[in-house]
């Protein structure tokens, strides 16, 4: 008999997604997972919130987070799972983070103003409080304006980095981030490497420094990720005998993803568990 899907990486309204993370473990319950990782950007805010959703429902909940890095032009997102949400240098480098993604919010939407009528309001009207604040509440708020009909013309449109409103943000490495999550006792997973072709953006030179840095697994199965690109991931994942993953990347209506649609198997996530000491899963 299959087993339940498991999917490792969704947000919730503390990052970009569009559910609270209570409405978000709901859904997973009604999509009928049998895992769900939360995994909102750069931050752990929705973690308590999740964990007093998912008791008694039988799903169980992986904490998690989705940290932004860059390597050199290319913008890398780095999944963390099962780390110390104290640990203090993970907490003061993800503030930083966030910060960074507000202020450089702010100089698109200024400069996005000089052209639309949007104001940073706007933006703010489109976030709960609290949440990390980046380029899908601009998006919201170009569509409550009538300048988009949804998120993704959003991006195609006003907020592609080639339409002159692009502002790149500070991250750091990914072999920096890969360090800071493994000593908080977490397993840093590299999301959606292949991205839409772009499956050179990590060349094989790079991906043995993440390995030697201490990565531990690659989403191999993520609607964005190519074919061909897939296929690469998982040659790269058995020869270096990294974890591979499968998941929706959901954010509720913020992306036409569904949870569910792809899934990691269970002996995968045995393996995250495994190597975690930072935190553990939290049964429903």
């Amino acid at each position: 008999m299959r087993h339940r899907p498991i999917d490792l990486h969704t947000h919730s309204s503390v990052s970009d997604g569009t559910e609270s993370p209570a409405e978000l473990v709901a859904a997973a319950v009604e999509a009928g997972l049998s895992v769900v990782a939360l995994t909102d950007h750069d931050s752990t805010a929705g973690w308590a919130e999740a964990t007093r959703a998912v008791a008694g429902t039988g799903t169980t909940l992986v904490p998690g987070m989705e940290m932004s890095t860059r390597l050199g032009m290319n913008s890398v997102h780095m999944l963390a799972y099962l780390f110390d949400p104290t640990d203090a240098e993970l907490v003061a480098e993800t503030a930083r983070l966030r910060d960074s993604r507000l202020h450089r919010a702010e100089r698109i939407v200024e400069r996005i103003a000089a052209d639309y009528d949007v104001t940073w309001d706007d933006v703010l009207a489109q976030s709960t409080a609290g949440a990390t604040l980046g380029r899908p509440h601009i998006a919201d708020a170009l569509v409550a304006k009538g300048l988009a009909p949804d998120r993704s013309a959003a991006f195609a449109g006003i907020l592609h980095w080639r339409s002159g409103y692009y502002e790149p943000h500070e991250a750091p490495s990914p072999v920096d981030a890969i360090r800071l999550i493994r000593a908080a006792g977490g397993v840093p997973v590299i999301a959606h490497p292949a991205t839409r072709g772009r499956d050179t953006n990590i060349s094989a030179r790079s991906f043995v420094q993440l390995v030697e840095a201490g990565l531990l697994g690659v989403e191999v199965d993520h609607r964005e990720n190519t074919e061909a690109g897939s296929a690469r991931l998982r040659e790269l994942a058995a020869r270096h005998d990294l974890i591979t993953t499968g998941s929706s990347d959901y954010h509720g209506t913020g992306k036409p993803n569904r949870l569910g649609e792809n899934s990691t198997e269970p002996e995968q996530l045995a393996r995250i568990v495994e190597a975690a000491t930072g935190w553990s899963p939290v049964a429903g």
